[in-house]
């Protein structure tokens, strides 16, 4: 391989990963969080005072559990509480 050739992939190669180190930041735009639709253990991160982290929550659906959805479909998901009613998820904690 020639100098030219090396010098040619290698601004390649940099290119390649700088391109993608910008992708989780795009991914991230397009979702949004939301709150209680996390079934236990299930949540992508924080709940508000009852766990710290991902995968922490106790019991299904917390109010304070969130998941994250693509953008626009949060208040628009459905889901059915154990006492049989239904519930929309929030943008907030409940």
């Amino acid at each position: 391989m020639n100098r030219r050739t090396a010098v040619v992939a290698l601004a390649g190669s940099l290119l390649t990963a700088l391109s993608l180190a910008s992708a989780p930041a795009q991914a991230d735009d397009a979702k949004e969080k939301c709150f209680g639709i996390a079934m236990a253990g299930k949540n992508d991160c924080a709940a508000t005072g009852s766990n710290s982290c991902a995968g922490q929550s106790k019991v299904d659906y917390d109010q304070g559990a969130w998941k994250l959805v693509p953008k626009g479909s949060c208040e628009t998901t459905m889901v059915k509480l154990p006492d049989g009613s239904e519930r929309a998820g929030s943008l907030k904690p409940m």
